[in-house]
């Protein structure tokens, strides 16, 4: 299951530089991921300094 953000989220732009395959992009107020791209590597989850992304 895909990584979600959570509104936690500060948009700091973290997750989106780490993701391998693009998937992050900024969103409204928070960033978010694509179902669709996202390969479930956590690299996201890893570098987010409050823990916003999560396993669905």
């Amino acid at each position: 299951m895909a990584y979600v953000i959570s509104d936690e989220c500060v948009s700091c732009g973290a997750c989106e530089a780490e993701c391998p395959v693009s998937a992050i992009s900024e969103g409204d107020g928070k960033y978010q991921i694509d179902a669709d791209a996202c390969v479930e590597c956590g690299a996201c989850a890893g570098v987010c300094p409050v823990g916003a992304p999560s396993a669905e």
